[in-house]
């Protein structure tokens, strides 16, 4: 092998970072060692991660009871479809957080405070994010069997669906959050997939309804 050969493979097997310029400007390669940073971390952005973790767990609850509560096929494949989602949704947000070394639950931010004015009340908030299900509507749920059971799911999953779509108008609206590309995509994914399925589940209340008729 030439010595020439020997150095196009060497440089070859260097990856090459560029960096591009401002409007107007040439771009500039950097040094292969260069490492990409990511961007500025928004407390809202971390805040809404862990909240939605939290929103959606609830979620993959509501649909874990379909199979014994219902045989309605068409609620047992829309079941399956949000719990699928919402699980592969939740391990993207854990990852996104772990990058960052953030806690991946509310939780477990709160615990990690010392202020004395975090307790119960705090706790309480939490877990009744906007959409989420009070206790006794999760009660209700769990309960019902048949037609009742697939009211109480899509009228609760439509109250969930929306207060999901509140949590991500909410981020836009805070100054500096969803800057992150990362964060910008999912919550753009989450409000158009949730807006979907709130337009899949009306129309099957409103089948419901006529067929009680």
């Amino acid at each position: 092998m030439s010595l020439f050969a020997g150095s196009q493979q060497e440089n070859a097997a260097r990856p090459v970072v560029v960096q591009p310029g401002a409007p107007g400007q040439p771009t500039k390669t950097l040094p292969p060692s260069t490492r990409a940073k990511l961007p500025p971390l928004s407390r809202a952005d971390v805040e809404f991660m862990q909240g939605m973790i939290m929103h959606h767990a609830q979620a993959i609850e509501m649909t874990a009871l379909i199979p014994s509560h219902t045989e309605n096929k068409d609620l047992r494949s829309l079941g399956a479809r949000i719990s699928s989602s919402q699980d592969d949704e939740i391990k993207f947000m854990k990852r996104w957080l772990t990058a960052r070394g953030e806690p991946v639950s509310m939780r477990d931010a709160m615990s990690g405070m010392h202020d004395s004015h975090t307790s119960g009340h705090d706790m309480a908030a939490m877990n009744l994010m906007p959409g989420m299900l009070t206790p006794e509507q999760m009660e209700a749920l769990r309960k019902a069997t048949g037609a009742e059971f697939d009211r109480l799911f899509l009228t609760g999953m439509i109250q969930h669906h929306q207060g999901a779509l509140i949590m991500v108008r909410d981020l836009f609206e805070t100054a500096g959050a969803g800057q992150d590309a990362e964060i910008f995509g999912f919550s753009t994914d989450v409000d158009t997939g949730q807006r979907a399925e709130i337009k899949i589940m009306q129309a099957m209340l409103e089948k419901k309804s006529t067929e009680e008729k």
